[in-house]
C-alpha cells in the first residue's frame, strides 16, 4: 500500500464504518421496540443496549483500523522522525555508517501515541462483559413478585418473567456481536500497521545494519581480539624475546649499579667535606665558649673589686667622721694644753687626707683601665 495514494484519506469514513455495525444492531433493537420488526424488545433492554452502544462509540478512536488511518496521514511527519532517529543512532563499522534501530520497534513506539493500548487492550472483553451484566439487569427489572395465590394468575407472571428474560438476552446478544466487530477492525488494523512497517524496513533497509551483520561484526570482533591475544602470547613466548629482554634488564641494572656507585663516591666526598665543616665550627664555638667564661669572670671579678672598694669608701668616711667627732671633743677639753698636739695631728689627718684622695684616684684609674681592656 504506497503512503501517497492514501495520505489524505479522511479518517472518519473509518470511523463510521466501525460504527455502522453497532449501528444497526441497535436499530433493529429499535425497530422491534415500536414492533416495525417481529422483535419483543422492552424499555429497559433499549436503555441498557443504548448505555453499551455509547461506550462502544467511545472506544472506536482506539481501535488499530482507525489509528493505522490517523498515522497515515501523518506519513511525512514519520519519515522525518524515522530519518533523524536513524541519523541518532548511526553506528560506523570498517568505514561503514550504518543505523542501529529496529524498524518495527520504531514504528509500533509511534503507533502508541496515537491511541490508548490499555483501552484498546479491554475492549474486546469489556462489551461482553457488559452484555452480560446488562441481561442480569434486564431480569432484575422484569422479576416478578410471584405474589398470586390464584394459578391463573401465576402462570401470567411466570410468563412475564420469561418473556423478560428473552428480551435481556438481547444486551448479552449485543455486547458479544460488538466484541466481534471490535476484534475483526482491530486485527485489520494491527495486520496494516505490519504492511507498513515492512514497506519501510524495505526502503531503509540499506541505511540498517541487519541483525545478522551486527552477529557477523560481533563474531569478526572476537576473533581479531582471539588473535592479537594468540601473537601476544607467542611474542612473550620466543627465546629470542625472552634473550633480548634479560640482555635488556642486565644492561639496565649493569647503569643502575654505576649510577649507585657514582652516587655514593659523591656522598662520601660530600660527607668528608661537612664532617671538616663541622669540626672547624666545633672548634670556633668551643673558643668563643672559653672567651665567653673569661670574660663572665672577669666581669665577676670587677664587681666584688667594686662592691669592695664601696665598702672601703664607706669605712673611711665612717672613720673621717668618727675621727673628727673626736678631734673637735679633744680640742674642746685640751684646746689650750695639747696645741702642739692638736696640730700634729692636724698635719697627719691632712696627710692622711692625701693619701686617701691618691689612693681613690688610683683605684679610680684601675677600675677604669680594667674597664677599657674588656671593652676592646
Amino acid at each position: 500500500m504506497n503512503y501517497n495514494e492514501h495520505s489524505n484519506t479522511p479518517c472518519i469514513i473509518n470511523y463510521l464504518l466501525l460504527a455502522l455495525f453497532g449501528t444497526l444492531f441497535f436499530v433493529a433493537i429499535l425497530l422491534g421496540y415500536f414492533n416495525i420488526v417481529p422483535l419483543k424488545v422492552d424499555l429497559h433492554s433499549i436503555l441498557i443496549i443504548g448505555g453499551i452502544y455509547l461506550i462502544y462509540l467511545f472506544f472506536i478512536r482506539h481501535n488499530a483500523n482507525f489509528v493505522v488511518c490517523k498515522m497515515r496521514n501523518q506519513y511525512v511527519n514519520l519519515q522525518k522522525e524515522l530519518q533523524q532517529s536513524i541519523k541518532n543512532n548511526s553506528l560506523t563499522i570498517f568505514n561503514e555508517t550504518k543505523s542501529t534501530i529496529n524498524i518495527e520497534d520504531f514504528i509500533s513506539n509511534y503507533y502508541k501515541t496515537f491511541r490508548n493500548d490499555n483501552y484498546a487492550s479491554i475492549a474486546s472483553s469489556l462489551f461482553p462483559m457488559l452484555g452480560i451484566l446488562g441481561t442480569f439487569t434486564a431480569i432484575a427489572i422484569s422479576m416478578p413478585d410471584f405474589s398470586s395465590a390464584n394459578a391463573d394468575s401465576l402462570d401470567h407472571e411466570i410468563s412475564l418473567l420469561l418473556s423478560g428474560i428473552g428480551t435481556a438476552f438481547y444486551a448479552s446478544i449485543y455486547g458479544i456481536f460488538l466484541s466481534i466487530v471490535w476484534s475483526f477492525f482491530e486485527k485489520r488494523g494491527l495486520s496494516k500497521v505490519d504492511i507498513d512497517s515492512h514497506q519501510l524496513h524495505e526502503v531503509y533497509a540499506s541505511y540498517i545494519w541487519s541483525e545478522s551483520e551486527l552477529r557477523r561484526h560481533e563474531h569478526m570482533q572476537h576473533e581479531m581480539r582471539d588473535q592479537k591475544m594468540v601473537q601476544a602470547l607467542k611474542d612473550t613466548f620466543n627465546l629470542e624475546f625472552i634473550q633480548a629482554l634479560n640482555e635488556r634488564h642486565l644492561e639496565n641494572f649493569q647503569t643502575i649499579i654505576n649510577e649507585t656507585n657514582k652516587n655514593f663516591t659523591s656522598i662520601t666526598s660530600h660527607m668528608q667535606i661537612v664532617s671538616t665543616d663541622l669540626k672547624d665550627t666545633i672548634a670556633k664555638i668551643q673558643a668563643s665558649k672559653s672567651a665567653l667564661t673569661a670574660h663572665e669572670k672577669i666581669e665577676r671579678s670587677i664587681q666584688e673589686f667594686t662592691n669592695k672598694t664601696a665598702t672601703f669608701n664607706n669605712t673611711l668616711s665612717q672613720l673621717d667622721a668618727t675621727l673628727e667627732k673626736s678631734l673637735n671633743l679633744t680640742f674642746k677639753k685640751i684646746d689650750n694644753e695639747v696645741g702642739e698636739i692638736v696640730m700634729k695631728l692636724a698635719n697627719f689627718a691632712h696627710s692622711t687626707s692625701e693619701q686617701n684622695k691618691i689612693l681613690q684616684r688610683t683605684i679610680t684609674e684601675y677600675h677604669n683601665s680594667v674597664s677599657q681592656h674588656i671593652v676592646k
